[in-house]
């Protein structure tokens, strides 16, 4: 493609913009829509936001190759901002067993997939998954360790992660404590030491992380020896996450105490944690698609959380064992019909405070001067259509740093079936 581009004609120019800080209440309505919208991007960067007819008129816009947006939505790459990307295949059987008999899915079992499989075929499975989110519109991602089950099988994650950024997506690699020694039994404040004495200090020389997550099980891990592992972890220079362990109630606590970018949750915030998330500049990342998958729908409302000033992000938290999904259009659908999210909250959490919750919010997340055109176009007239269509990918176009990496394909109409009399 060529370096200068001009996209216009967007029935919805949605570019997010706004204050430089996470969208909270009221604001994460705010879509920053452009009817008649146009963008002229050069070298990947976009240079001019505006109504179709400006844009198109400017001097440096007349020899730019031109995108016909006529009739679409136009918007930023959706940010995914939980998944397990490394993962071992999916456990076929022990889904069938958790269907029909009501079993607990084993995480064991995709866990040693990962120990026992090199890092080329996890890398290559992964690259599958990557795909497929750019076919439904994600252009950011983080991505957690955790399925490796001791030192070794964590670093294979982290160093496959590593040579899948920018390929063609850029990844936000985090270091997930807790899987990994829970499934091996090893939980416990003697594991955590050795992890923030040896492992740590490893995975920062060799920058194979930019976050440390900690999953936050009451039942197996004190408050303290998370508290002094979390520590140990700032003291390196990584930025810090909280995942809240189904009914944790230290999670939250800990994560706004640790000044964490985020706390990952598949519960219901109590009041004590509205009010904490709501002071505080912890954003809180719902994750709908495992509610869903696990409860058949119910799960956490993030309406308490947005009235109470908290600035909510939204993730796919793919991973076989409670959310083999990455499809965002399909986590908006979930987060509005089971969340009590509007349409436009929905997809702010899914843009650019997703952004802010992994630190990409200079370069991901919303459409404006100075940015790199990561974006999507629509297969449809007003965005309000993503929570509309459950499951349908809407997708047309996905464009990275002003490339287009995904066109969708046409359907050949003019084959026709020889018909058979029955």
């Amino acid at each position: 493609m060529a370096a200068s581009v001009l996209l216009r004609g967007a029935r919805q120019l949605l570019t997010l913009r706004g204050p430089g800080t996470p969208r909270r209440g009221p604001a994460m309505q705010e879509l920053g829509i452009i009817h008649d919208g146009a963008l002229l991007i050069e070298d990947g960067v976009i240079v001019e936001v505006g109504v179709s007819r400006r844009v198109e008129n400017l001097a440096s816009a007349r020899k730019a190759q031109e995108i016909d947006a006529t009739g679409r939505v136009v918007m930023p790459g959706f940010v995914d901002c939980h998944t397990h990307l490394i993962c071992g295949a999916p456990s076929l059987e022990g889904r069938e067993q958790q269907f029909y008999h009501g079993e607990q899915w084993a995480f064991d079992g995709a866990a040693h997939a990962v120990r026992y499989e090199s890092g080329q075929r996890l890398e290559r499975r992964a690259r599958l998954v990557v795909e497929g989110m750019v076919r439904h519109g994600t252009t950011c991602l983080e991505a957690k360790s955790g399925y490796g089950l001791d030192d070794s099988g964590e670093l294979k994650i982290l160093r496959a992660l590593a040579d899948l950024h920018r390929a063609p997506l850029d990844v936000v690699s985090t270091f997930l404590a807790s899987q990994g020694a829970h499934a091996a039994g090893e939980w416990g404040s003697g594991r955590l030491e050795r992890i923030s004495s040896e492992l740590l200090p490893k995975i920062k020389h060799r920058a194979l992380a930019h976050y440390v997550d900690f999953d936050c099980d009451d039942r197996v891990v004190e408050k303290e020896a998370a508290l002094q592992f979390l520590e140990s972890a700032r003291e390196l220079g990584f930025r810090l996450k909280v995942h809240a362990f189904r009914s944790s109630r230290t999670a939250v606590p800990l994560a706004v105490s640790m000044g964490a970018v985020s706390v990952d949750q598949e519960h219901c915030a109590s009041t004590d944690d509205v009010e904490m998330l709501g002071r505080s500049n912890t954003i809180a990342v719902m994750l709908p698609g495992s509610s869903f998958y696990q409860q058949g729908g119910g799960g956490p409302s993030a309406r308490a959380l947005i009235d109470g000033g908290a600035a909510v992000a939204l993730a796919s938290d793919f991973n076989p064992a409670t959310s083999p999904t990455y499809n965002m259009q399909l986590i908006i659908a979930l987060a509005c019909a089971r969340q009590c999210m509007t349409p436009a909250e929905a997809i702010c959490a899914a843009t650019i405070n997703a952004a802010w919750a992994i630190g990409c919010e200079d370069w991901a997340g919303s459409l404006e001067v100075g940015k790199p055109a990561d974006l999507i176009l629509l297969n449809a007239p007003d965005y309000r259509e993503i929570p509309y269509h459950f499951g349908v990918n809407l997708v047309r176009t996905t464009m990275k740093r002003g490339i287009v990496i995904y066109q969708q394909g046409k359907v050949d109409v003019t084959h026709r079936p020889v018909q058979r009399d029955l």
